[in-house]
């Protein structure tokens, strides 16, 4: 055979990450379609019309279906007879294509990935280094898969020591209500069973590379333990009744995944991590002969799903007036289009505005009676105000809700899935209200945006204090000025009713 060239095997990676960015699988967007025919929540058909929607838009734009786009993670297989016409090593290579990928002059990419994470945390600037797993096989190719997996998800990511007699599906089941929606369902689970704890979570992430065919599965029946197990969790995981983004539905995951190893007679390692709804991953192999041909998948083949502001059942909102008493009126579940002036801020944003405020300082600009969106936006390409600028979960500023509102004037906020008890309680002392915008629509949602300027903090980059000028951005009320939350109404509500309904219909 030949030998790998080194700019075969950079141009590859690099082409891979490009490829995944604004490419779902289709065997994915297939599940998810079908997903919405049998949906009969009308917020989480709506969720996922906008999320096939945002899917095909990427698809003809050749830009990022989700904001975050992810930490890169790189399996490689590599031959025992390979040989490599380069001079690198093969870590700086998948690097030198991880770093092309995202600084591509025509689709950049935004770097997320933080050096020195229990420090500093400082931007590396173009997303190196990548997550690499290795294993030697037989053979002279190499095979290769490009995955990009966003922190939504990744940090919902659970690992367990259970007892060899304990039940797996029971504690699937005990554990996914507790991860909330921050994982942007409807998605994917990736289970790991045995080995060690460190193997179990390789395991899990590795299962999710795999295509959705659970479908294939139930048409045929189980033949071994680990096809029960599948089947099994997925019916009593959308039994739970969480649905899409967490707002009660039928479905909460289009396919269960599950890998195992033989583990110590004393050890039952489980680990659980799930894939979003901006699922990514490109699998390719290397012979030598040049670089990966990856053959874009037809637009036909999207399911024809077309979302677009419903003007005549949602509410229409100008936040350039907006007052308390309007925020306080809102309802639980009650959709709104969001138009006018809307400030941004995500993490860094937060911890440093309460810095400036234990100290005195004045903050860069004022909140009073404005609304914040909890995002980091792409950088924009060409004639893009913004580039894909879709929610941040928002559980992560549950700490600091309770010194916006009191402190800088803000009366609402906007981010992705659910808030926790603390934050609730902050949003009914203060009679605000929290707004969900959809998790995996991020550049249908950068399509509202009209106007993008840094108004603070510019330093922190995509972390920055935006001022965004929106037009008909589309928002669900998540959580009212009472302190009702749908995230907790909709899933119990969607849980009874599921029970009612005969499997084989559910």
């Amino acid at each position: 055979m030949s030998a790998i060239r080194q700019d075969d095997f950079i141009q590859s990676i690099a082409d891979g990450f490009q490829y995944i960015s604004y490419y779902h699988p289709l065997d994915y967007i297939t599940a998810l379609g079908k997903a919405y025919e049998r949906e009969e929540s009308p917020a989480a058909k709506d969720a996922i019309a906008q999320i096939l929607t945002n899917s095909r838009m990427c698809a003809e734009g050749k830009r990022p279906m989700c904001q975050d786009t992810g930490i890169a993670v790189v399996f490689l297989k590599v031959g025992m007879n390979v040989k490599w016409d380069a001079k690198m090593s093969v870590t700086d290579m998948v690097n030198e294509g991880v770093r092309r990928a995202y600084n591509h002059p025509d689709n950049k990419l935004r770097a997320s990935v933080l050096l020195d994470p229990a420090g500093k945390r400082t931007n590396s600037k173009d997303n190196t280094p990548a997550v690499i797993h290795y294993e030697i096989v037989e053979g002279d190719g190499l095979e290769v898969i490009c995955a990009a997996k966003g922190g939504g998800s990744e940090n919902k990511s659970k690992m367990v020591m259970l007892n060899p007699s304990d039940s797996i599906v029971d504690w699937v089941v005990k554990t996914i209500p507790t991860m909330g929606a921050g994982w942007c369902p409807p998605g994917i689970l990736g289970i790991g069973v045995g080995g060690t704890p460190e193997k179990a979570m390789l395991l899990a992430k590795e299962s999710l590379m795999a295509p959705v065919d659970i479908h294939e599965l139930i048409a045929r029946g189980p033949k071994t333990r680990i096809e029960e197990l599948r089947l099994e969790i997925m019916d009593k995981v959308n039994a739970l009744g969480i649905g899409a983004q967490g707002l009660g539905g039928l479905t909460t995951v289009l396919d269960v995944k599950i890998m195992d190893y033989p583990t110590h007679a004393a050890s039952l390692p489980v680990a659980m991590i799930p894939n979003c709804a901006a699922t990514r991953h490109v699998h390719f192999h290397l012979h030598g002969d040049g670089p990966a041909v990856l053959t874009p998948p037809s637009i036909s083949e999207w399911p024809d799903v077309a979302w677009t502001p419903n003007t005549e059942k949602s509410t229409r909102v100008n936040l350039d007036t907006l007052t308390p008493e309007e925020v306080a009126s809102w309802k639980p579940g009650q959709t709104l289009l969001l138009n006018g002036k809307m400030l941004t801020g995500r993490d860094a944003a937060h911890k440093r505005i309460a810095d400036m405020l234990a100290k005195g300082e004045k903050l860069p600009v004022d909140f009073k009676n404005r609304v914040i969106y909890y995002v980091g936006p792409v950088d924009p390409m060409r004639n893009e105000v913004v580039g894909p600028a879709g929610p941040t979960t928002a559980t992560r500023m549950d700490k600091f809700t309770e010194m916006m509102l009191a402190q800088t004037g803000l009366i609402s906020m906007v981010g992705k899935a659910e808030r926790g008890p603390v934050a609730i309680e902050a949003i009914k002392k203060h009679k605000s209200a929290y707004l969900m915008a959809v998790g995996g629509a991020a550049y249908l949602v950068s399509k509202a945006i009209k106007e993008s300027k840094v108004v603070g903090f510019a330093d922190l980059g995509m972390e920055a204090i935006y001022e965004f000028t929106i037009q008909d951005m589309p928002v669900t009320v998540a959580v009212d000025s009472s302190g009702t939350s749908v995230h907790n109404t909709g899933p119990k509500e969607w849980q009874a009713k599921i029970g009612k309904i005969p499997v084989s219909q559910a």
